[in-house]
């Protein structure tokens, strides 16, 4: 047992960024501990996406997750007895962990058959700047910038 957490921990040492968010996104893919099924998932996706965008798979994958990827977010900040929507700046991690969440969950409302498919789908759609994802990012970004009046109740 102890030898597979060393193997674990060496690849996890030298992996590049793009490996690393690989690996925490078939994490979040992941339903019921199924973690081979959802890196088999993920695998396929991968590999559909790079036959027909034509570049890296893991290239193709980070470039679509930095199209997804929103900057700022409005949250909700009660003042006076009125609540007004303040946007916000986003960290990294939590920017990481949105683009997760809406290319997964988007990917699960298209239309195509089985998860590969709707995954490589979704994620060739984001990598061209277009589907239910950016879309989720581009609404967030306009609420932001309408609120941008009350950005000085940023706490």
């Amino acid at each position: 047992m102890a030898e597979k957490q060393i193997i674990v921990e060496n690849f996890m040492k030298s992996a590049t960024q793009e490996q690393k968010l690989a690996a925490k996104f078939v994490n979040c893919v992941m339903k019921n501990g199924k973690k081979n099924a959802a890196r088999k998932v993920v695998t396929k996706a991968l590999l559909m996406a790079e036959d027909k965008i034509g570049e890296p798979a893991l290239d193709v994958f980070k470039k679509a997750l930095d199209n997804i990827r929103p900057s700022v977010e409005v949250k909700s900040r009660r003042i006076g007895g009125s609540t007004y929507q303040v946007p916000t700046d986003i960290n990294p991690g939590r920017q990481t962990a949105l683009a997760f969440r809406w290319l997964i969950n988007f990917s699960r409302n298209r239309s195509e058959k089985g998860f590969e498919k709707k995954l490589a789908a979704e994620q060739m759609d984001a990598y061209n700047q277009r589907g239910g994802a950016i879309k989720k990012k581009e609404d967030t970004h306009k609420m932001a910038e309408a609120n941008k009046a009350f950005a000085h109740f940023r706490w």
